[in-house]
């Protein structure tokens, strides 16, 4: 009987809640209908002008990006291509891979995805072998490694997987996510709670190179088999 009664008490405040949750919507819509109703017909006409206006701005921006190679994962042939596409573009995001080394390849996969549906952000790869002056420029010595360039300055690093929660089966929400914590794309998540479920034994803290050394062409992998 008294589990009978918790139940029913937890149904009757479940269903205050959704009232009141409801009310408010109701009120909100109200208040838009009456805003609306209280409009007449030049500023209904400059209100449409203005959405029409911003429709046009976002589609051109689409299309400048577009022209800049953004939209698509593209590999660059050497380091002078690197400055020249950070320079055309806000925001870029540089995969330094190596193609002996496997999780370079599971980065690949989902920076393909992303790149599509991340339009204000350019993403590109780089052979590390072919860029031994930019590497030792960036201070890149483990591989992979992610250089998020804002403005053309390095703006930080995703080193690795340890930021991905530190197992090679991170989802591309949790790369979305790291990368949001940049600001290096436009995260419409809570960047207070990563996807990974580890939260708590891997932590929030993001890897730099600052103090990383590169010894010639040598670079250390993050790879188990490398």
């Amino acid at each position: 009987m008294e589990a009978d009664a918790s139940v029913d008490m937890f149904s009757k405040v479940l269903e205050n809640q959704l009232l009141q949750t409801t009310k408010l919507v109701e009120e909100h819509l109200d208040s838009e209908i009456q805003k609306l109703d209280q409009m007449d017909e030049d500023e209904l006409e400059c209100l449409k002008e203005k959405r029409l206006e911003a429709l046009r701005k976002a589609q051109q921006q689409k299309q400048e990006w577009l022209s800049k190679g953004h939209g698509e994962y593209r590999e660059i042939p050497s380091e002078r291509d690197f400055f020249q596409e950070v320079k055309e573009s806000k925001k870029v995001v540089c995969h330094f891979y190596r193609d002996s080394t496997f999780r370079c390849k599971i980065l690949d996969r989902h920076l393909v995805i992303l790149s599509k549906k991340h339009l204000e952000t350019k993403f590109l790869k780089l052979n590390v072998e072919k860029a031994p002056f930019l590497c030792e420029r960036l201070h890149i010595k483990v591989i992979p490694t992610l250089a998020l360039v804002k403005d053309g300055k390095t703006h930080d690093y995703v080193v690795g997987f340890t930021d991905l929660g530190n197992t090679d089966d991170f989802t591309t929400e949790t790369l979305e996510w790291r990368l949001g914590c940049s600001d290096i794309l436009n995260y419409s998540g809570n960047l207070m709670e990563p996807p990974f479920q580890s939260q708590k034994k891997f932590g929030t803290n993001f890897t730099k190179l600052e103090k990383k050394t590169i010894r010639g062409k040598k670079y250390d992998s993050d790879s188990d088999d490398d």
